[in-house]
């Protein structure tokens, strides 16, 4: 092999190696990430996974092949998630309370915002609901407000599109597909205008 050539793996390896780097994989992981350690070009990287992910769900297996946050991810199954659950011993705990997805839905759809134009929005102070969905990694500061006070600005993080299954913000249903509440309605409708004017 000459310096700086990949080796080249047989199909059979190339699909072996990236499910056993997905297995242990924590987070998503990018095709060209895939690519690096495995010694493969990533178009070849991304139809395997292309193919696993339909392998998959044809088998009806008891996990999926997810593309979300940037990168492949192996996720339990739907249908069968309440026997992990079981197995674990969670009782979704982590479930987030109606506050809280109203918050997150105010940042996903408006980012950045701030802590007090997420409270203006709802019509309620969050700064508690705000905290816990930082703890718990949905939301992070992602700049600063120029103006009186350097506030800072929220958004939300690849968990929040890890855990949502979604690939990128895009994906995200538009406010037009959502009930959304009047009141809330107008004010983010409100924020908006003050952003642009």
């Amino acid at each position: 092999m000459r310096p700086g050539e990949q080796r080249t793996l047989d199909d059979d390896v190339l699909y072996a190696a990236i499910e056993a780097v997905l297995m242990v994989a924590t987070e998503p992981v990018p095709a060209e990430v895939l690519a690096a350690v495995i010694g493969a070009p990533a178009t070849s990287v991304q139809a395997v996974c292309n193919e696993l992910a339909r392998e998959y769900a044809q088998a009806e297996r008891g996990f999926t092949l997810m593309q979300v946050a940037g990168g492949y991810q192996l996720q339990t199954a739907a249908e069968v998630a309440e026997y992990v659950e079981r197995f674990v011993g969670s009782r979704r705990s982590a479930r987030l309370s109606a506050a809280a997805m109203e918050t997150l839905a105010v940042v996903a759809y408006k980012q950045p915002v701030s802590r007090a134009q997420i409270s203006a929005i709802r019509g309620v102070n969050a700064d508690g609901v705000v905290r816990t969905l930082a703890d718990q990694g949905y939301i992070a500061e992602v700049a600063r407000d120029p103006g009186p006070g350097n506030a800072a600005l929220l958004g939300t993080t690849p968990i929040f599109l890890e855990r949502l299954s979604l690939r990128s913000l895009d994906d995200l249903p538009s406010l037009a597909e959502m009930r959304v509440d009047g009141d809330a309605m107008e004010a983010m409708d409100r924020l908006a205008a003050d952003k642009h004017g």
